[in-house]
């Protein structure tokens, strides 16, 4: 039986992709025509709410939108920018270029996230954008965008974090560079 969530999810997907040389939002992946419709249709069946947050709507398909006013390109203004829009207590948040997330780890992680402002992912490294985030941290990154801070680490080690530990580092492959983008494929063949 596979879960279902009830808080919402957010697709990360306003990232500059400076390594990867081109938007990696837009690049065909497995079957589908883009990353951002791999990542959509796969976990647009297991969440009551989908949404992806970006600074333009330059998507193919339909799909609910959380666009960021800032031209600032930071994780921080995206976490802002959900929490003002959405009404949620708690938020699921993944980025386009982890597309191998599997859906048993978030199911893990959302279970674990009850009495924290966050809950994220660690394997050999902590994955600061792949957890659960609670509207609490929006006082916090009201001050940070202030004072034009834009560290998700400072929001980790200043509020109440959950890590998650995890053993497959395959699972949360990020998808920079074209050598990543090249990895993932042959990984989801």
């Amino acid at each position: 039986m596979y879960p279902h969530f009830n808080i919402p999810c957010v697709i990360l997907c306003g990232g500059k992709s400076s390594r990867m040389k081109e938007d990696k939002s837009l690049l065909p992946f497995a079957n589908k025509s883009s990353l951002v419709k791999y990542q959509y249709d796969r976990l647009k069946i297991y969440f009551d709410e989908i949404y992806l947050s970006s600074k333009e709507n330059k998507f193919d398909f339909n799909a609910d939108l959380l666009l960021e006013e800032s031209n600032i390109f930071s994780p921080i203004v995206a976490l802002d920018n959900i929490f003002n829009k959405l009404k949620s207590k708690k938020v699921f948040i993944i980025t386009v270029d982890t597309p191998l997330v599997d859906i048993f780890s978030i199911q893990k992680i959302i279970e674990k996230s009850d009495s924290y402002d966050i809950t994220v992912a660690k394997t050999q490294r902590i994955h600061s954008l792949c957890g659960v985030f609670s509207n609490s941290i929006k006082l916090l990154t009201k001050k940070m965008l202030k004072d034009d801070f834009h560290k998700v680490g400072y929001l980790l080690d200043n509020l109440n974090t959950k890590i998650v530990e995890f053993d497959c580092d395959d699972e949360f492959i990020n998808l920079n560079r074209p050598e990543d983008y090249k990895k993932a494929l042959s990984l989801i063949k």
